[in-house]
């Protein structure tokens, strides 16, 4: 009952401020040569589409030990995830039920998303948080950007701010599951009145709350930069160095009930006499990511400017797991012998690595007079990557295996290439029309054996992918300023996306899958005085060719993403806050969606003999696609002290498209409480001291996971489904301490 009391509340807050779009007018984007970025991909206060802006004071105050997906998960339509239950590791995103492979990133302008996944995998980046100036997330498919198709979000970072005096820092934090955070922050400020350096350095680990799941992360961010008059110049590094034992299996209820909530089963071995479960030490995920950008702003005059940047991404890594039972043909491995009997299958250890090269190059040509606004950009981008594996140890392996036995390697290459023409155009006062068009050309190739085997062929899948794709994303809408305190824009965007790595070496054989295409429609609203900011964003957004889940398997046995012919995303946006003189502020929002694909067909397998068995749904639920998602925050200020109390409610969601109940993750209701206290000593700017108090009312809950479905006959020859579903647990009551000291 209190549960639904709160709820209640949150939601009743939110809906009197009606209609929205989103932002204060100090969420105003103001052009500064001191940052040199690639500034067109950006949506200003003119710009028909759904935003938020995050600056660096609202970063700093929640980046005491949880990753970046944590730090904006109260933004409009936001969910985070974690695998190891704490904020801390793989963690994820997604936003109006869109998966990270949906969702647009980069720094600077530069392109973040892994070419081949689409994915951005954070763990890579840990703490580049403390290293982000503000961030922009643009819902829906937003401005042309560079990169992957925005196909439910895009998030645009800016790094590091301009800092004119030299500076130091420390913060500290540490707190539940061993959990620790130490980040030096230091600059010179502006040197000869052109150059200045800024560093940082962090260090981050946890044990996780999920049984071993435990984390060590380590990077840097290093900038140099010259600022004259009319020229800035960055050359940026940062890197990332992560180690992660695995979570990524999930846990069964039934799991959960005989071993707990933690329990993982991630390099399980054997059950000794004693009854005592060992594990493999090795389960773990090791990776190093290292970035480059060279950025440039120059100023032709009052009216041209021109961005451009150069980049290039070095990315090496590898996992290690422990499997049970495997056939060692699918290793490459002849059979053995042991007592006079042929062993074919048994235990061993593999090693799955790649080694990944990704540069380019982006620019903005812009224009701006009193009435027009435009930016010529475009990207040029490519990415080459090997994926190998090896065989490390066979239990009692009679033969000879080399070391680091190699059994599969194929190499992937993607040209991705775009320009875009937008303009913003004043046509009279308030009312302003917006285009943008951009084309869009991937070249991508994979050649060489894949990891996974197949019965049929006897041997590994062949791939010999080499696909071509040219999109073209036209955008219009219109911005109105009806006065001062009101604004209504209405915007219709296209947009689409390439299939992922995935979706070919997951797919069938001989079926390819095609591109998927978005049309997005957006009307919002929004009101915004000196204290009080309001609004609501309605959307429609129209796929075509959607590739999802079937709960059908390929021919190796590999759950099969396709193209569904029409599904749609449709709901409102509310978003309200109060800021008041006494120190008080609130802030609101809440998502009302309905997330459906119009007509599912499901194929399941029988257990012996493989006989399909299609199931018609009719409209089904888009997976991982809650009809309610609402986050409230009551924040209060006095003399240093700061409080707030965060709450999000997220409404159930299925995690898969064939509505079982089996396959459901239920609704939940997290609140975190922060407490901090800001003060001076001789020789120091600031001492800010706190603690976060994460789930405060200890709500027992899941936010991730996997399902799927199968069916056996009975001796009637009847058929009987079943389900089984694997469940991310999350960390109940905890803390984090912290401290932060700006010299």
């Amino acid at each position: 009952m209190k549960r639904r009391t709160l709820l209640g509340c949150l939601i009743a807050a939110a809906l009197p401020s009606a209609l929205c779009a989103q932002e204060a007018e100090s969420d105003s984007l103001h052009t500064n040569l001191q940052e040199v970025e690639i500034m067109s991909i950006r949506a200003t206060k003119t710009t028909p589409v759904a935003y938020t802006n995050i600056g660096r004071e609202e970063l700093n105050k929640g980046n005491t030990g949880v990753d970046l997906p944590y730090l904006v998960s109260m933004t409009p339509s936001a969910v985070a995830t974690s695998d190891a239950g704490a904020g801390i590791g793989y963690t994820s995103l997604r936003i109006r039920g869109t998966d990270g492979t949906r969702i647009n990133v980069t720094a600077n302008g530069i392109p973040v998303n892994d070419a081949e996944s689409h994915n951005v995998f954070w763990v890579n980046l840990p703490d580049l948080a403390s290293s982000v100036n503000d961030i922009q997330i643009q819902r829906g498919v937003g401005t042309s950007t560079n990169g992957a198709g925005a196909f439910g979000a895009s998030i645009n970072m800016q790094t590091s701010a301009f800092n004119t005096q030299p500076y130091a820092g420390f913060s500290g934090s540490a707190g539940s599951f061993g959990t620790h955070k130490e980040t030096l922050r230091a600059g010179t400020g502006i040197i000869r009145d052109h150059w200045a350096v800024d560093l940082r350095l962090s260090d981050i680990g946890s044990d996780g709350y999920i049984d071993r799941a435990s984390t060590s992360l380590q990077s840097y961010y290093l900038q140099g930069a010259y600022y004259g008059n009319n020229t800035s110049v960055r050359l940026i590094t940062f890197a990332g160095e992560e180690e992660t034992y695995h979570a990524w299996n999930y846990a069964s209820k039934e799991e959960m009930q005989q071993y707990g909530r933690r329990y993982n089963s991630c390099g399980y071995m054997y059950t000794d006499a004693d009854g005592k479960a060992h594990y493999y030490d090795n389960q773990t995920d090791n990776y190093r990511q290292q970035n480059y950008q060279l950025l440039v702003d120059h100023h032709f005059d009052n009216r041209w400017s021109l961005n451009a940047g150069a980049h290039y991404t070095k990315g090496d890594g590898y996992y290690q797991e422990y499997k049970s039972g495997r056939k060692l043909v699918e290793y490459a491995l002849q059979p053995f012998t042991v007592d006079g009997s042929e062993v074919k299958k048994s235990d061993l250890v593999r090693k799955k690595a790649m080694d990944n090269h990704f540069g380019g190059a982006v620019f903005s040509l812009n224009y701006k007079d009193d009435r027009l606004s435009a930016s010529l950009g475009g990207a040029a981008n490519r990415y080459f990557g090997k994926h190998f594996g090896k065989v490390l140890w066979v239990k009692e392996y009679i033969g000879e295996l080399t070391p680091d036995h190699e059994y599969y390697r194929n190499n992937g290459a993607k040209n991705d290439a775009n320009i875009y023409l937008k303009g913003d155009y004043r046509i009279t006062d308030g009312l302003n029309l917006y285009a943008d068009m951009q084309y869009r050309y991937i070249r991508y190739k994979i050649d060489g054996h894949n990891d996974k085997w197949n019965d049929a062929t006897g041997a590994l899948q062949q791939l010999a992918i080499d696909e071509e794709f040219s999109f073209f994303n036209p955008k219009a809408g219109l911005s109105w300023q009806i006065d001062r305190n009101n604004r209504l824009f209405a915007s219709v965007a296209v947009a689409h996306k390439e299939p992922t790595r995935n979706n070919y070496t997951d797919g069938k054989l001989y079926e390819r899958p095609t591109a998927e295409r978005l049309i997005d429609y957006e009307l919002g609203y929004t009101f915004g005085n000196r204290w009080l900011h309001a609004g609501a964003n309605i959307y429609f957004m129209d796929y075509k060719d959607q590739l999802v889940l079937t709960g059908e398997l390929n021919e190796i046995g590999e759950p099969l993403a396709a193209n569904i012919p029409r599904s749609y995303r449709a709901g409102i946006e509310l978003m309200a806050g109060i800021t008041l003189p006494c120190g008080f502020r609130w802030d609101a929002n809440a998502t009302f969606s309905r997330n459906r694909i119009k007509e599912f067909t499901e194929v399941l397998y029988d257990d012996d003999t493989y006989e399909r068995w299609e199931i018609n749904h009719g409209e089904t639920r888009l997976s991982f696609s809650p009809d309610i998602i609402a986050s409230n925050t009551f924040a209060y200020s006095w003399h240093g002290l700061e409080a707030s109390l965060q709450s999000q409610y997220v409404g159930k969601q299925y995690m898969s498209n064939s509505d079982q109940e089996e396959h459901r993750l239920d609704a939940y209701f997290v609140s975190n409480l922060r407490l901090a206290y800001t003060f001076k000593l001789p020789h120091t700017k600031s001492i800010t001291a706190g603690v976060t108090i994460y789930n405060l009312f200890d709500e027992e809950y899941e936010n991730n996971g996997y399902a799927g479905s199968g069916y056996y006959t009975d001796a009637d020859g009847t058929r009987h489904r079943y389900n089984y579903a694997g469940y991310a647990a999350q960390a109940g009551i905890h803390f984090m301490g912290h401290v932060n000291i700006e010299l």
